[in-house]
């Protein structure tokens, strides 16, 4: 197992790095996801604008869960005084409409860099409140629906129907500039283990990123990721009113899926043994 290099530490998320951590998991979306800017690609930047104000529920849901990690770079270099006077800060201009992906970049001047985005399954997302992030990404939808139907499990088998049960893992991005190191791996894994050892059972996940689909779906022993369902965006398709057949996401050319993350195969792998074993003739003399 790789530890955590020196110059990051993870902490759990608070309410003053919903901004920073909303700034995060839109910029890497909208610009560098292998999905939103393939099928959204005119007016990132007025879009990246548009999800970033209507993302605050969703964001500030799992934060106020107390269950979302962050990495922070301890040896960060502020790019402004003024940040390095308030431990960072964003510079967000949401009438400049000229601004490039690079000026969305250059205005997030704090050290958090890599996010896991988390809530307890019990409390449950108001759609009400989704309503104005799915107007901004109208396939954001689609996606959970196509997952939705794809899913063959009974809910009983696998929903909460009680606090600290099952995770719901909504959103993991990383700071483009600190891509690369492995760090949304360890913060995955980190929070496997967390979420285990606060007596989880189980971590649920969407992916629509190949790198994000290997780490949960193959995470460290004791624990066992399966892919519950998925579809590939070439081939998926619906139907209009007509009765015309669409391919809504090409040209985009990713799987997505969701995966679920059992945290207590390892209790079954030693109750297993357990009863295979003859103790008697293991302890006989």
């Amino acid at each position: 197992m790789t530890s955590l290099p020196p110059k990051y530490e993870i902490r759990v998320l608070g309410p003053e790095h919903e901004e920073w951590a909303r700034a995060i998991c839109i910029h890497t979306n909208l610009f560098h996801s292998p999905l939103w800017p393939v099928v959204y690609p005119e007016n990132k930047t007025q879009r990246a604008y548009q999800t970033f104000q209507a993302s605050h529920y969703l964001m500030k849901h799992q934060i106020d869960s107390g269950k979302s990690l962050g990495i922070f770079d301890k040896e960060y270099q502020y790019k402004r005084p003024e940040s390095a006077a308030t431990g960072g800060k964003l510079y967000c201009n949401l009438e400049d409409e000229n601004a490039t992906e690079s000026d969305l970049a250059e205005q997030m001047d704090f050290p958090l860099v890599s996010i896991a985005m988390a809530y307890d399954g019990i409390d449950e997302l108001d759609m009400a409140q989704i309503k104005p992030l799915i107007a901004k990404l109208p396939l954001f939808e689609t996606v959970y629906h196509a997952l939705e139907e794809r899913d063959q499990r009974d809910p009983t088998s696998w929903k909460s129907t009680a606090r600290g049960q099952v995770l719901m893992r909504n959103a993991t991005n990383t700071v483009r500039s600190y891509s690369g190191c492995g760090l949304m791996r360890l913060l995955a894994e980190e929070m496997m283990r967390r979420s285990a050892a606060e007596g989880f059972r189980g971590i649920q996940i969407e992916s629509i990123s190949p790198a994000v689909q290997k780490v949960w779906s193959n995470p460290p022993a004791p624990f066992k990721g399966t892919i519950i369902s998925q579809f590939h965006t070439t081939t998926f398709e619906e139907k209009d009113e007509s009765g015309e057949v669409l391919y809504p996401f090409r040209p985009a050319n990713v799987d997505i899926s969701k995966i679920f993350v059992d945290l207590r195969s390892w209790i079954h792998e030693e109750v297993n043994f357990a009863l295979s074993t003859n103790w008697t003739d293991t302890y006989s003399e």
